[in-house]
């Protein structure tokens, strides 16, 4: 059983044995758990509700916030266990039993009876539903973190609960920096945190920047910059030297770009506006460009289980478009023998090896280009990495 839970009955309306954190009244979980399921809609997906609610009640501990978020989360991987005539805090409590009996035995649930209720119909015709993938959907998201460099030795010493990255991908020499806390503290009230020298990043998010590999003194676009963090990684590769252009659509992202750039001391960067169109926001051509593209995002769905009956087969085609031309518009600006990196957080057969297809269909001046030491598409599976599911592609130009 897992440490600092304990087994409890919930309401009179659901007496089933969940698992309970030990610092927690069930009734408080159930009850405020409950008041943000309540508000959870199509418009207002789960984790923008979470963030809403528990980042503007500071009276709730941080510790009691992760058990809540914890709780609603497993109410959306469990949905199509739930009987829909019960009442919300009914339902919560079943999918916190339900939950309780995966953690411990997860080969107790029959690999069929998750292939059709823990992920949408649809999926089936875009993802091979193998095993291992669809019980790790099934679990809580393990936390990652990447610290700069120089305080890779003495950062988790300070934190604690930090594991170095195993995996093969990553550089040997980044290894060190690529870390999986396991602890329970508020990282984001460290002083640590506050002063730039880490940053919360996924594991696969983090080798999109190894991937582009980035050097001191290129040039770069990070076309789709959003709040910068593949941003203030490429920035930290290039040891701050050079140039990134870091773009995106939404002011507000470019703001919270700037506050984090100023945090990280990432200074070798140029924030502006680009909508995607073929006006681009500079005549520059670039070492190296990262189209981190809009996508459906399933490679998120362990972490984020309510996009899982949010997301449709119509929101897949209509963003496989707009990755296609994302990766048409920003192509004509790089540099001979510059290259080009596609990423998208999602594992769809239309947003990865399709619209790959298409692009190198379209352009013959450039050639596929290897990924982390491995072939030109790299599929990061989430089961194998114990995080996000990520799809990476690399092109060249020629000359």
């Amino acid at each position: 059983m897992t440490t600092g839970w304990r087994i409890s009955s919930v309401t009179s309306t659901a007496r089933t044995c969940v698992l309970m954190p030990a610092h927690m009244s069930d009734s408080a979980l159930i009850n405020r758990a409950t008041l943000i399921i309540d508000q959870v809609s199509a418009d207002s997906p789960a984790d923008y509700v979470l963030r809403g609610v528990l980042g503007a009640d500071k009276s709730i501990p941080a510790h009691e916030k992760r058990d809540i978020s914890r709780a609603v989360f497993s109410y959306y991987r469990w949905l199509h266990w739930l009987d829909k005539a019960a009442s919300t805090q009914s339902r919560l409590a079943s999918a916190l039993d339900l939950q309780s009996k995966f953690d411990q035995a997860p080969s107790g649930f029959k690999i069929e009876t998750l292939a059709a209720r823990a992920v949408p119909e649809w999926l089936k015709s875009e993802l091979d539903l193998t095993d291992g993938y669809l019980r790790h959907l099934q679990t809580d998201p393990a936390l990652w973190i990447r610290v700069q460099k120089e305080f890779a030795a003495a950062l988790p010493r300070s934190l604690g609960n930090c594991t170095p990255s195993a995996s093969f991908l990553v550089p040997e020499a980044r290894r060190s920096t690529t870390l999986r806390y396991s602890g329970n503290i508020d990282l984001f009230k460290t002083p640590e945190f506050q002063q730039g020298v880490f940053e919360i990043q996924d594991l696969s998010s983090q080798l999109v920047g190894y991937a582009a590999d980035p050097k001191p003194g290129e040039t770069w676009w990070d076309t789709c910059a959003g709040e910068g963090g593949k941003t203030l990684h490429l920035s930290e590769l290039m040891e701050n030297k050079g140039l990134i252009w870091a773009s995106d659509r939404n002011t507000g992202r470019i703001a919270t770009l700037r506050k984090r750039a100023g945090r990280a001391q990432a200074f070798n960067y140029r924030a502006v506006t680009w909508n995607g169109g073929p006006f681009l926001p500079t005549k520059t051509k670039f070492d190296g460009i990262l189209v981190d593209a809009p996508c459906s995002g399933v490679g998120t769905w362990q972490r984020n289980p309510h996009a899982r009956w949010t997301t449709t087969p119509d929101d897949v085609k209509e963003l496989a478009d707009i990755q296609l031309q994302l990766l048409n518009h920003a192509a004509p600006a790089l540099k001979p023998g510059g290259r080009l990196i596609y990423a998208v957080c999602t594992l769809t057969r239309s947003e990865t090896t399709k619209v790959a297809d298409a692009f190198t269909a379209e352009h013959p001046e450039l050639s596929s280009d290897p990924v982390l030491g491995q072939g030109p598409r790299l599929h990061l599976l989430p089961h194998e990495l114990d995080a996000n599911g990520m799809f990476i592609a690399a092109w060249k130009k020629r000359g």
